[in-house]
């Protein structure tokens, strides 16, 4: 048995769940927080027999799309004299960070 841990961003959450389900997989799931932007994160608990790892991999992939996102950051003064300026800069958000772990125990109680 292999335990999936997929951290996906929170706009992905609700259609990759859904699919999971319909593929009949069991979730679980876990509010948490990002420490680069502090945005809304969920993390996932899947657990698989080794066969189907790949296609619950898949539709995770599927389903957790990265995507471009304008911040505005602050330049401290002592980049630009004594006044913070907002700086906008683009970055990458969403996508999954995935953990595939080996289970050696598993009941259902």
């Amino acid at each position: 048995m292999k335990l999936i841990l997929a951290i996906v961003n929170d706009e992905d959450t609700s259609r990759l769940i859904s699919e999971l389900n319909k593929a009949h997989f069991r979730v679980t799931k876990l509010s948490s927080t990002g420490g680069f932007l502090r945005s809304g994160n969920t993390t996932l608990l899947i657990g698989v027999d080794k066969p189907e790892l790949d296609a619950a991999l898949d539709i995770v992939r599927k389903n957790s799309c990265s995507r471009k996102a304008t911040i505005n950051t602050t330049m401290t003064p002592t980049d630009m004299g004594n006044s913070y300026l907002p700086y906008p800069v683009e970055v990458n958000i969403g996508g999954a960070t995935v953990f595939v772990l080996d289970v050696d125990y598993y009941e259902r109680m």
